[in-house]
C-alpha cells in the first residue's frame, strides 16, 4: 500500500468517525440547507445526483427540488465494478433497493446518460480547495466521470468541515470544479495542480 493510499485511508477513517457523531437534528438542518442550495444552481436540463446513504449529506428533498426546478435527475445504478450506469429519478416511489442496499431508480438505465448531464452532484467524504475529491475508495465515480461532457459542472457535496485545504491525489482522480456545502453554499474550486 502506497503512502498516498495510507493517507486516504486515514482521511476516510477520520471523516467516517466524525460523520457518526453528527446528530439527526444537524443532518436535517444540513439537508434543508442543501435543498435550498440546489435550487440556486440555475436552470439545468439533466443533473446527475445521488440518494444519500450512510451519513452522506443531503436528502431526497434535494432531488425533488431539482425536479421541481425543471431538471431531469439521473441517479446511479450499481452493478459490476466499472463505470456506473444511470437511470432517471421519477420520485421516491420510483426507487428500489439495489446492490449494497443503495436506493436507485427502478427504470432502465439510459445509454450515455452522463454525456447529457449539465451538472453532477457527487457525494464525497471530503474535497480540497484544488478540487481533489476523496470518495469511499471503490473508484465507481472516478471511472464514471470520464463519460461526462467537458463543460459539465462537477460539484462535490460535503459538509462544511469536509472542505479542506489539501487531500492526497492519485493520477486516476477526477477533480471537481465546485463544492456545495450546507452553509457555505456553492464554492468554485481552484484547479491549480501546483498547490
Amino acid at each position: 500500500m502506497s503512502d498516498g493510499q495510507r493517507d486516504k485511508k486515514a482521511w476516510r477513517e477520520e471523516i467516517l468517525a466524525r460523520r457518526k457523531q453528527v446528530s439527526a437534528a444537524q443532518r436535517e438542518r444540513e439537508a434543508t440547507a442543501l435543498t435550498t442550495g440546489v435550487m440556486n444552481l440555475g436552470t439545468l436540463g439533466w443533473v446527475g445526483a445521488y440518494v444519500p446513504v450512510g451519513g452522506e449529506p443531503g436528502a431526497l428533498a434535494m432531488l425533488d427540488a431539482l425536479r421541481a426546478g425543471g431538471a431531469r435527475v439521473l441517479l446511479p445504478v450499481t452493478g459490476e465494478p466499472g463505470p456506473l450506469e444511470w437511470a432517471e429519478y421519477t420520485g421516491p416511489e420510483g426507487l428500489r433497493r439495489g446492490r449494497f442496499g443503495l436506493r436507485e431508480p427502478a427504470g432502465e438505465p439510459i445509454a450515455n446518460a452522463l454525456a447529457k448531464a449539465d451538472a453532477l452532484l457527487i457525494p464525497a467524504l471530503a474535497v480540497d480547495r484544488r478540487g481533489v475529491r476523496l470518495g469511499r475508495g471503490a473508484g465507481y465515480y472516478d471511472r464514471s466521470l470520464a463519460q461526462c461532457r467537458a463543460d459539465a459542472r462537477l460539484i462535490a457535496v460535503v459538509r462544511d468541515d469536509e472542505l479542506v485545504d489539501h487531500l492526497p491525489e492519485e493520477p486516476h482522480d477526477h477533480r471537481m470544479g465546485w463544492a456545495l456545502t450546507p452553509f457555505g453554499g456553492l464554492l468554485e474550486l481552484a484547479d491549480d495542480p501546483g498547490n
